[in-house]
């Protein structure tokens, strides 16, 4: 059972108690992202994710790190394009303890000079080794194909150049316009009563924020085609159509979709792509929703020869799956695979936490398991057809990184 809370401030709380575990996951979920920056502070969010870990009033970075391990719990936390979130996984018994390390970090970081010229380089090196891995950094240029100068097109760690222009005062004042206590929400799950809620308030329920500027920035979908020549062993190919937002009425369906497409050894793309012609080892497809768009993305790396088969492969799977649909089998197992997926995700407390937090922050409702289960079971064949017909058209992106950077002869 989730139970709801709003703060005196604003601040959200989701609980959900679940008595047979003896863990406690607690997550500070924050609506804002690299979506939420400019071209001058790309990847300040992501910074902050770092620094937050570099020492509060009370305590060091050591000590924020040796809290954790000396009552064997884990701390981290991740960047996305729409939100960022600072989460603790303990047992049960060291909840309180979790939660005052957490706020401290949320509302006592020092940011410290010294600590901010370390966590660039840090970053640097992130960036670097980011860059050095061409089958991650294609899906970025991906996004920059896709919405070109809109901020989703950015990427989510910065450059180097911004990244030298974060001092402490603009990470204050970033906080202070964008850690807003409406855009903030606090989910935990695990073996906690309703009690907690009452803590989480004495923490988090009487803090102010700034006024952010709100933004209608509904982003276009755009078809271009972007290829960057570098010293790799394979080309990395990616084709994005254009998606659904977070929470549309056909996700289920879409989801679906992406399963018999590309989401499982068993796909269309795996079975074309690489089993029947060898082309390439890692083969896939995944769906990315935002609040107000989403992104399909077909992905293959293969060796620059076999690049314009790759592609011409690729089609043919979208063109027999348009022509032909889907079959009774494949609807079946996906529905299947989905519901299997979901129930041993919510085996974890950190995946309800991160289920609950993600609910509350993007969609502000939360559906039960025989709810979703129900949804699930509710996709027909028809309703993923239509899909397929609908999405999968001549109005998409290319993203390509090879050591000519030469795109398929079709594309050009």
């Amino acid at each position: 059972m989730i139970k709801k809370y709003t703060c005196q401030n604003g601040v959200r709380v989701v609980l959900e108690n679940i008595p047979t575990v003896r863990s406690v996951a607690i997550g500070v979920w924050i609506g804002t992202g690299s979506r939420n920056e400019v071209p001058e502070n790309n990847g300040i969010s992501h910074f902050l994710e770092h620094m937050f870990f570099k020492g509060t009033k009370t305590r060091t970075a050591r000590e924020i790190a040796e809290s954790f391990d000396s009552i064997g719990g884990q701390v981290n936390a991740f960047t996305s394009k729409e939100y960022t979130c600072y989460y603790a996984k303990v047992l049960d018994t060291h909840a309180d303890f979790a939660l005052e390390i957490l706020s401290d970090m949320f509302f006592n970081s020092t940011f410290d000079g010294d600590e901010l010229k370390k966590e660039k380089n840090v970053v640097l090196e992130e960036i670097k080794m980011y860059d050095d891995t061409p089958d991650d950094i294609v899906h970025d240029l991906l996004s920059k194909a896709v919405y070109e100068k809109h901020p989703l097109g950015y990427p989510i760690l910065g450059t180097e150049s911004t990244l030298e222009t974060f001092t402490g005062d603009k990470l204050n004042e970033y906080i202070f316009n964008h850690y807003t206590p409406e855009n903030v929400v606090i989910s935990i799950a695990g073996n906690i009563t309703d009690s907690f809620i009452s803590k989480v308030e004495k923490h988090f329920g009487s803090y102010e924020g700034g006024n952010p500027e709100i933004r209608e920035n509904k982003p276009d979908f755009h078809a271009n085609r972007l290829s960057r020549k570098k010293e790799t062993e394979q080309a990395h190919l990616c084709i994005g159509f254009e998606g659904l937002k977070v929470g549309h009425d056909d996700i289920y369906s879409l989801i679906v979709l992406n399963n018999v497409l590309g989401g499982s050894m068993s796909s269309r793309l795996f079975q074309d792509v690489r089993e029947q012609r060898g082309l390439a080892y890692s083969v896939f497809s995944y769906h990315s929703a935002y609040q107000d768009s989403g992104i399909v993305t077909i992905y293959g790396g293969t060796g620059a020869k076999q690049l314009d088969l790759l592609y011409e492969t690729i089609q043919e799977t979208l063109d027999t799956l348009k022509r032909d649909g889907i079959t009774d089998k494949e609807l079946v197992n996906s529905k299947e695979q989905l519901k299997g997926s979901l129930m041993l995700s919510l085996e974890s407390t950190n995946s309800r936490m991160s289920r609950n937090g993600k609910n509350e922050l993007l969609l502000k409702y939360h559906r039960s398991l025989d709810e979703i289960v129900e949804q699930i079971d509710n996709v027909t064949k028809h309703s993923v057809d239509s899909l397929a017909s609908s999405i999968f058209t001549d109005h998409f992106s290319v993203a390509l990184i090879s050591p000519d950077g030469e795109l398929p002869a079709k594309l050009k």
